[in-house]
């Protein structure tokens, strides 16, 4: 019987929705748990299970005790092998045992829901080539060793112990979350790991956009401000592509939150997905958003403020999507992504989109979930 090693990091993602841009630090997860956090990495991990499951029925699950993995297994309705013990609050140590112990078993994979973090664990602690693979649940996850979806990994593990998707070494990476916090994206490689790969099931690593797009994104911006309307609460995502429209408005926009104008002026700074439900009980809104350069996603990779509830309340018909034509070509044919937690939500917002890549030029492009 083949088995796979199932590890999950509970406080994962913890700090997204309330837009503390990352959940590393004791402090952080304090912060997010007392602004209404709500932890998702364990049920993100059991969707995986569950499509993984529904393909390889005959499979042994192994996993740490209790949120660390026991959790995600039962809520997918299989019981696991439970080995080694933890202490919570868990921490990274936690995480470098279950991988120790679980290649001395010999599982055939590895399975890991966290983000960048995470996979700095997994990386520090796993043997040279030891097959492995990310179930994506963090904030922002810039390293190429995650799915494109909880869905995806169940897939896309069940193919490679199938014998139907071959090994790659994928990068990963992460950011200095202290700078990340104040608008400064500083990205360091720190090794790679050996993920299962198929087209469209494994996410790529993060791409930054060339200086060069500045001329073309103040064009976007031109459009977009054009079309503005009265008493409209446009909730800008992060990127350099929307920081060029509050540019041209003249108000301060941070690079890596998200932000809302009305009227010209910026009215709500760094929201929390809260505070963006709140402002749509008083005014009609609009999301503008910029796909992540080299991996696509729309949503569900550090926008997280912008949920599916705020989705729902503003509409499919309002989601404005602007990108440079430089970064769609960069994506090679490959379509948008949407993971944003809520499968109906994802399910909605497939299809195709008018992007806007200047000014009064658009571009017909796919969006997957």
């Amino acid at each position: 019987m083949k088995q796979i090693g199932l590890i999950v990091n509970p406080i994962a993602g913890l700090g997204g929705r309330v837009g503390l841009k990352g959940s590393d630090g004791f402090e952080t997860q304090r912060r997010a748990l007392e602004m209404g956090a709500i932890p998702e990495s364990i049920d993100r991990a059991s969707l995986s299970l569950v499509e993984l499951l529904r393909r390889e029925p005959h499979l042994e699950v192994v996993s740490f005790p209790g949120d660390m993995g026991e959790s995600a297994a039962r809520q997918a309705g299989c019981t696991p092998s439970v080995i080694g013990e933890i202490s919570p609050p868990t921490s990274a140590e936690d995480t470098r045992r279950a991988v120790r112990a679980m290649c001395s078993r010999g599982v055939d994979l590895i399975l890991f829901a966290g983000g960048d973090g995470t996979a700095r664990d997994i990386c520090s602690s796993i043997p040279p080539h030891y097959p492995c693979l990310g179930i994506p649940a963090g904030v922002k996850i810039h390293s190429a060793v995650y799915a494109t979806s909880p869905r995806h990994a169940g897939e896309l593990a069940a193919m490679f112990l199938q014998g139907k998707a071959r090994l790659r070494e994928a990068e990963v990476l992460d950011l200095d979350e202290d700078a990340y916090r104040q608008g400064r994206v500083s990205t360091r490689l720190f090794g790679t790991l050996h993920v299962p790969y198929r087209p469209l099931l494994l996410q790529n690593r993060k791409a930054p956009s060339p200086e060069s797009e500045a001329y073309q994104a103040d064009a976007i911006a031109a459009d977009i401000i054009e079309q503005m309307r009265a008493d409209v609460a446009y909730i800008l995502g992060p990127g350099t592509t929307t920081r060029a429209i509050a540019q041209r408005l003249n108000v301060e926009k941070t690079l890596v939150g998200v932000d809302v104008v009305r009227n010209g002026r910026l009215v709500a700074r760094d929201v929390s997905q809260s505070q963006l439900l709140e402002l749509l009980e008083q005014f009609p809104g609009v999301i503008i958003v910029t796909p992540i350069g080299g991996q696509g996603f729309l949503f569900g990779r550090g926008n997280q403020q912008i949920g599916p509830q705020v989705i729902r309340k503003v509409g499919r018909e309002n989601i404005l999507v602007v990108s440079t034509a430089h970064k769609l070509r960069a994506l090679r044919m490959q379509p948008l992504l949407v993971d944003t937690g809520d499968t109906q939500v994802d399910q909605l917002l497939a299809g195709y989109f008018s992007v806007v890549t200047g000014y009064r030029e658009r571009m017909v492009y796919k969006v997957t979930a």
